[in-house]
């Protein structure tokens, strides 16, 4: 081992960095999850080698999506989970083994603070930040299923308007991967709806193997579904209150059927291992 090697082994352990939890109704059959919710970093890590405008970006998280979680927690009585640290730190909707797991190159913009990043800085990151999350939505569910009330896992994202110079046409994506129950009702539901432009697995596809969706429901057979809303729809309170609003409508008569949310065979197949068999 090398004297920086021993070195970094040798230093204490920090405290697992905590996670905002919103108590909610386990009847109310949702746990909603938000995976970017904030562009914090600890005092410990400094700016990872970045200026304040950075923070501001989609880079650092997901621009409006905290506030439509709170803001749906509320409305629907449900329990949520949010992040308190960038992105930047670690992501944790990737899996552990995902080679963006802790970014040092994101939308051009290269991250000092992570660039010389070892095998043992990242698992010290897992254990601080990643793990922290993981198991506090772990907790919720289980808590949720001994009562019984299987709950629906609902994820709030959002996106940049324009990537790569490439202007994005849809107002709102639902990301899903071979579970439908949540996302057909929800895109029909908001493809009904007059003016909006509706992804169906855009801009990004659902079927993300080790991501917060795959290892939380789809291993349990839960149903899920996954929303990405652009962001400058709700980077102000204003947008992110319009946009909660019109996912509680769409969600909560889903949360009310128990049916619809009672685990089912899928586990851990993605629509690829489908194809496969």
């Amino acid at each position: 081992m090398s004297a920086s090697a021993a070195l970094k082994s040798a230093e204490p352990a920090l405290e697992p960095h905590p996670v905002e939890i919103i108590e909610g109704a386990l009847e109310s059959g949702l746990l909603l999850l938000c995976d970017h919710a904030s562009n914090a970093v600890p005092p410990d890590l400094g700016d990872l080698g970045l200026p304040e405008s950075e923070f501001r970006r989609h880079i650092a998280y997901d621009i409006g999506a905290a506030a439509v979680t709170r803001s749906l927690a509320r409305r629907l009585n449900a329990p949520a989970i949010l992040t308190q640290f960038s992105r930047l730190v670690i992501d944790p909707n990737r899996g552990r083994d995902d080679p963006t797991l802790v970014m040092r190159l994101s939308d051009g913009a290269v991250v000092p603070g992570n660039a010389k990043v070892d095998e043992a800085e990242i698992q010290r990151r897992i254990g601080r930040f990643y793990d922290p999350y993981d198991a506090a939505i772990s907790t919720a569910i289980h808590r949720a299923m001994a009562a019984g009330h299987p709950p629906a896992i609902v994820t709030v994202h959002s996106y940049t308007a324009v990537w790569r110079g490439w202007p994005r046409p849809w107002h709102v994506g639902i990301l899903w991967d071979a579970d439908e129950r949540y996302a057909k009702p929800l895109l029909e539901g908001l493809m009904a709806e007059s003016g909006l432009v509706v992804g169906d697995n855009e801009p990004y596809d659902g079927a993300l193997a080790g991501d917060t969706v795959d290892r939380h429901a789809t291993i349990r057979g839960l149903a899920n579904a996954l929303i990405e809303i652009r962001q400058d729809l709700i980077a102000s309170d204003e947008g992110a209150e319009e946009w909660a609003e019109r996912f509680a409508r769409l969600l909560k008569p889903l949360s009310e059927k128990a049916d619809l949310r009672k685990p089912t065979i899928f586990g851990t197949r993605t629509r690829e291992r489908l194809r496969q068999l």
